[in-house]
């Protein structure tokens, strides 16, 4: 899956605080992502977050993931 620094991804379950959209500022074996509704920070395993993301927006451009 190509994840780049400043990707939206829109994940599977929302974080406690109801935003769904995160920002990449990390991407490797780990992702470190920002939520944009209340700015926490969380390091995740690449594997984890590439199975939880439903959409991904590039400037502007919404990649949508088809999981069958």
């Amino acid at each position: 899956m190509d994840i780049r620094i400043g990707d939206k991804l829109t994940l599977k379950k929302p974080h406690p605080c109801g935003g769904r959209v995160w920002e990449v500022t990390r991407v490797g074996a780990d992702f470190k992502l920002r939520c944009t509704t209340c700015g926490r920070e969380v390091m995740r395993p690449r594997s984890e977050v590439e199975r939880a993301t439903r959409l991904i927006t590039r400037d502007g451009e919404e990649i949508r993931i088809d999981r069958r």
